[in-house]
């Protein structure tokens, strides 16, 4: 009798939001070496930056490729990014987003995909929370408000929706 192993796989979505359309070889390249084959990225314009592109590649792979995709986008300079990992055994899932202003951003995730918030992550936040301070502040970095609202502008155009620019006035 022969023993069988399994290699444990999961699956994930790389998001590009925008970048300049220079950089459109660079990242296939990225995503090829991470991945070991070959990739056909669709690129269209992003319409909410002009003269920038977007593309999505869904993966399937090995537990933590979505880190080894995370940092090899990282470091293409001025591109806007996503990768999802789903949960595997043993495993939570992750979120990542990057923006040419904030920097990267990680999130472990739920199955149904709400971010989650770890106990160890609580606790800092409870002992570096000063009397009187916003928890609420410190708790939007641990779910990346921040990044979720520079980039829902981008997640909006790219399902070829028209861009509606909103400007607070008053």
């Amino acid at each position: 009798m022969s023993l069988s192993t399994t290699r444990a796989t999961t699956r994930g979505v790389v998001f590009v939001h925008a970048t300049p359309a220079a950089l459109c070889p660079h990242i296939e390249w990225a995503l090829e070496h991470v991945l070991g084959r070959r990739v056909s990225l669709e690129w269209t314009d992003q319409p909410a930056a002009y003269g920038q592109k977007r593309c999505e590649l869904s993966w399937v792979a090995a537990p933590g490729t979505g880190a080894s995709l995370t940092s090899a986008l990282r470091g293409v300079t001025g591109i806007r990014f996503e990768v999802t990992e789903e949960p595997s055994p043993g495993l939570n899932g992750s979120r990542w987003c990057h923006t040419p202003r904030l920097g990267l951003h990680h999130a472990w995730m739920a199955p149904n995909g709400d971010a989650m918030i770890h106990e160890g992550q609580l606790r800092e936040i409870v002992a570096s929370a000063m009397p009187g301070g916003d928890i609420a502040e410190l708790l939007d970095g641990l779910l990346g408000t921040a990044w979720d609202n520079e980039l829902e502008v981008f997640r909006y155009a790219g399902e070829g929706a028209p861009v509606r620019w909103l400007h607070k006035v008053g």
